[in-house]
Formats: C-alpha cells, structure tokens, sequence
C-alpha cells in the first residue's frame, strides 16, 4: 500500500531518508521546513531540504510557527496519512499530530531513551558511549517520550566527532525509515514503550559548553573535543609568560603511551614541548595536541605550534576553577 507523507526536516540529518522516501512507493505530497536564515553580508544559508524538495518539484512550506491554524489547515487539506519528522526544530503540538491518520513519527539521533533532547549526538560522543545508533518513535506532547517502532545500532568510532557521526547516522536511517513506513502501512508495526528508567537528557548545547576542563581524564577531554565538532568547538585560553592570553581552538588530542611521557609531575593544563611534540596535562596523565588553532589564525599540528610559540615551563591552559575565578 502506497502512503501519502509529509516530511518535516530541515538540517543534513533530514535529508537521506527524504532521499530515500522520494525513491520508494510512497508519495511526499508536502515537505515543512525552517524559514530560510540570512548570514553575515546578507547571505542565505543553505537549506539541504529545501533544496531537494525544490529539485523534485514537492512543495515546501517554510512557516514561522507550524502550529498556527493556517498552517494546520495546509496540512489536513494535503490528506496524509503520515508525518515523518528528522531534525525539524519546532514543537509540534496535539492539534497537529491528531492530522495524519496514522500518526506522525520522529526519527531521533540515540538509543532512546538515552539521550532524549536536542543533542543526542553530541551527548552520546560527550558522555563516552560506545554504541549509538537511530530510533524511530511516534510523537508524544512529552519530549521525545513516546513509543517506539524501530532502531538501528552502530558503534561510534574511536576518532569520530559528531559532525561524521550525524551524518554517519543519517545514512543508517534510511533503510530504518522504509521498513518502518512499510510496517506502517500494512498495519505490521509494533510499538514498543520506552523504559523510563534509563532515561538521560541531551538539552541544546551553548556555546560556552566548549571550553575545556583540563583536570577530566584523557578519555573525558577526548571525548569533549570529538563531540563539540563542527559546533561549538573546543577551546581553551593559554597563558604564557610575559605573553597576552591566547585563546585556541583544539581539534585532536591523543593519549600518550608510558614510554612517551616526560619526567616530573602532571599538573591539569600545564604544556609543555617535549621531543618536538605539544603536550598537555590531563587529571590522569599526559595528553599530546595533535592540531589546534589559535585565535585570528589557521589551524596547525602540535609540532608547528611548538616551533611557533615558545613555551616556558609555567605556561598553561586555564582550568575550569581558574575561568569561574
């Protein structure tokens, strides 16, 4: 049986599985998307979504508010039987979702119900998780709380930042999305409650999440590092001596091995160049900077930054205790 769908999508994580909904029996009679941003010197940002619905001539409804009755009237005149949500980015309230006849469904970046929220992707790098993967869900008033229908596991790789991991992600949901849109339509599907007792939260990430605490383990900074990438970043402020304070972006670190680490005591911050290399003390052992960035200029591997940026032995990163002071 062949579905009438709508798809709500907007970012890079929306568009495989509209790719693949548009290459199935089902028929996209309506795509909603964010209303377009203009950046700095007046230009559009590119909206992903917008541009595919364009290119095979499904029509795009960008509004303000979804849930204005002008736009819950669009809506039940398109006659769908389904709503397929990825990535919107508005609450989507009871009067819509009573529209379609079989329900509207949300495809959610985590192993629900860890990491309910905005930033299941980001929080499962951060929190050190070592599989993650896709749930399908049916929207609820509650976040991210209702049933789900389907879900497809994958470990998260070793150098993996959360940008590759999306769209890693985006990918796996495809076919995800068909076999449970198939479920759906023969009336096969089965919805499974989630247990409230592994609940976590992934709330939207501020830009000030960024910045690094340097007294966490190698494996926590790791982690921080992969999961702010490509937003907010990672950073962190350097004192030198008799230096103004030079704010970095760090985009790799790698543990060292006990025959690589230099003599004398950790202190969490504290760098030093040792055999050519960057180093950095973490609250359980050393830590090299493989690439980062000082501000106002491009980024380079930890070597060039040694060569470029002589190093006293008192030179450190602040640590979070030292920013709050």
């Amino acid at each position: 049986m062949s579905l009438k769908i709508v798809l709500m999508g907007t970012g890079e994580f929306a568009v495989p599985p509209f790719r693949g909904l548009l290459n199935s029996p089902h028929e996209i009679v309506g795509v909603l998307t964010q209303p377009d941003k203009t950046g700095r010197g007046h230009h559009q940002h590119t909206n992903p979504v917008k541009e595919l619905a364009i290119a095979k001539a499904v029509p795009v409804f960008q509004p303000e508010r979804v849930n204005r009755p002008e736009m819950l009237a669009t809506l039940r005149s398109l006659q769908a039987d389904l709503f397929i949500v990825a990535a919107y980015g508005q609450i989507l309230k009871p009067e819509l979702l009573a529209i379609p006849r079989l329900g509207a469904f949300n495809l959610h970046g985590s192993l629900l119900p860890r990491h309910r929220g905005a930033a299941p992707v980001q929080y499962a790098i951060w929190k050190g998780d070592a599989v993650t993967g896709v749930t399908i869900f049916q929207i609820e008033v509650a976040l991210d709380s209702g049933p789900m229908v389907g879900r497809v596991e994958t470990p998260i790789g070793e150098l993996e930042t959360s940008g590759e991991l999306m769209l890693r992600l985006a990918e796996l949901s495809v076919p995800l999305t068909l076999e449970v849109v198939q479920h759906l339509a023969a009336g096969t599907a089965v919805l499974q409650p989630q247990d409230t007792a592994f609940v976590t939260l992934a709330p939207k990430i501020p830009r000030e999440a960024g910045e690094l605490d340097w007294s966490k383990s190698r494996h926590e900074i790791d982690c921080h590092i992969r999961a702010m990438q490509p937003w907010p970043r990672a950073a962190s402020v350097l004192q030198r001596r008799n230096q103004p304070p030079l704010r970095c972006l760090v985009w790799q670190v790698a543990a060292l091995n006990a025959a690589s680490l230099p003599p004398g005591r950790i202190v969490p911050g504290r760098v030093q160049g040792y055999q050519g290399r960057l180093l950095v003390g973490a609250g359980d052992g050393w830590l090299e900077i493989l690439k980062l960035q000082p501000e106002g200029r491009k980024a380079v591997d930890g070597r060039s930054f040694v060569n470029g940026y002589p190093l006293a032995e008192s030179d450190g990163f602040l640590t979070t205790d030292e920013h709050e002071s």
